[in-house]
């Protein structure tokens, strides 16, 4: 059976995205291959023609996840201007705060995963994380390029590790209050003087 131009492209990006699900949800020791080929809807051996190993999978996963979160910055930016950081900040302490941990995104559902791992991960994560941090830093306004890359760094360290946090809490409401604390320094760190300002829950008291 002949394929399509750009058939084995697609089905690996299918079962990326799969993997990273997989990963997301249950840890790198959490889930072994075929655990990762069931959640790709793969057999083994197909597993075993897109990656040489489990390592090889969660290192691409990662790769896959943290340029999911650049073109989505591009997109934002792009869609709603100098609003953009305000749209981008409540997306994140909403969606990506009370989604499914295996929708959530990658910088808080596999950066605590990728610490555990080898040089070759991390200095891979780094690479793709960089980034990241230089989108983010393109799109806020006024400073210095050193300023707005630090201004970028805190602001993704506060949203992901924030939204960590609120997630792991059993309380909805304090991890509604967790969540509207973080927005409020995030619009700081980002100067973002034209986002709308109404909360995104409130608490019971």
């Amino acid at each position: 059976m002949r394929y399509k131009p750009g058939h084995r492209e697609e089905t690996r990006a299918r079962i990326l995205s799969a993997v990273g699900r997989g990963f997301r949800k249950r840890g790198y020791e959490g889930i072994g291959v075929d655990g990762l080929a069931k959640e790709a809807g793969v057999t083994s051996g197909a597993f075993y023609g897109h990656f040489l190993s489990k390592e090889e999978a969660f290192r691409e996963a990662v790769v896959y996840g943290l340029r999911e979160v650049h073109d989505a910055v591009v997109h934002l930016q792009k869609e709603h201007g100098v609003d953009w950081i305000g749209v981008f900040i409540d997306f994140y302490l909403r969606a990506k705060r009370t989604c499914d941990l295996a929708e959530a995104c990658a910088l808080q559902a596999l950066t605590s995963e990728v610490a555990r791992s080898n040089t070759t991960v991390r200095t891979t994560y780094q690479a793709e994380l960089m980034k990241v941090i230089e989108v983010v830093a393109q799109g806020l306004p006024s400073g210095s390029t050193s300023e707005k890359t630090n201004r970028a760094v805190a602001l993704l360290a506060l949203l992901s590790g924030g939204v960590t946090m609120a997630r792991a809490v059993a309380d909805e409401a304090l991890a509604a209050q967790t969540a509207e604390g973080i927005r409020s320094a995030a619009l700081v760190i980002a100067a973002d003087n034209s986002s709308p300002k109404e909360s995104i829950a409130s608490p019971r008291g």
